[in-house]
């Protein structure tokens, strides 16, 4: 019996698959240089070292972060904000249809895609200020070093937990975000890593 091989078109722009795949590998790299896996390295590289990383990929994702914002209005259709961010019932309308398996597809992003994307935004927005804050802080460097560089311990601590907090939400998002690639991907039978590495989904 032969197969039916359905036409492919252009989706995900070249910028934003950029944005995805980097934003991506800056998270990892700002996450694990201040985690604990990295310790035994602390050892033996400098902690400088580790700092300087994990401060200029917090950086990069809060230049990417910029960047999206204005993609996300002056960007091809599916980039813009308008095409894929819906109200609070249309997205959990779509997400109960997907768990019920009825859920219908979508060319660019779902509406509980959008969501989880505006959410994942805001997150790591959230990070970097604390990140930036904590920067200023704790070892007064960054751009807000001036205005917190006489912080009591009592703030650095504060901006530390909230800097965790926003770290450990994202991360959170990050997992809801992959599992429901994986689930939508079954759902409708296309590979959405793939869409996402190539910009091209079925017609």
């Amino acid at each position: 019996m032969s197969t039916i091989d359905f036409p492919e078109i252009p989706v995900w722009d070249p910028l934003v698959r950029v944005f995805h795949w980097t934003l991506v590998i800056s998270f990892c790299t700002a996450y694990l240089s201040e985690g604990e896996l990295f310790e035994a390295l602390q050892d033996r590289l400098s902690g400088e070292w580790l700092q300087l990383i994990h401060v200029w990929a917090g950086y990069l994702i809060a230049g990417m972060l910029l960047w999206r914002v204005v993609w996300g209005f002056v960007g091809p259709r599916h980039a813009r904000f308008s095409d894929f961010v819906r109200g609070p019932r249309e997205s959990f309308g779509y997400l109960k249809d997907a768990l019920t398996l009825r859920a219908a597809r979508y060319l660019g992003h779902n509406p509980a895609g959008g969501a989880m994307i505006v959410a994942l935004l805001l997150s790591l927005a959230a990070t970097i200020v604390t990140g930036l804050a904590l920067y200023g802080a704790d070892k007064a460097m960054g751009p807000l070093a001036a205005l917190l560089v006489e912080s009591s311990d009592a703030t650095i601590d504060a901006i530390k937990e909230a800097h965790e907090a926003a770290t450990n939400c994202t991360l959170l998002l990050v997992a809801g975000h992959l599992l429901g690639v994986v689930w939508e991907s079954l759902l409708h039978r296309e590979n959405l890593v793939r869409a996402m590495i190539n910009g091209r989904k079925r017609a």
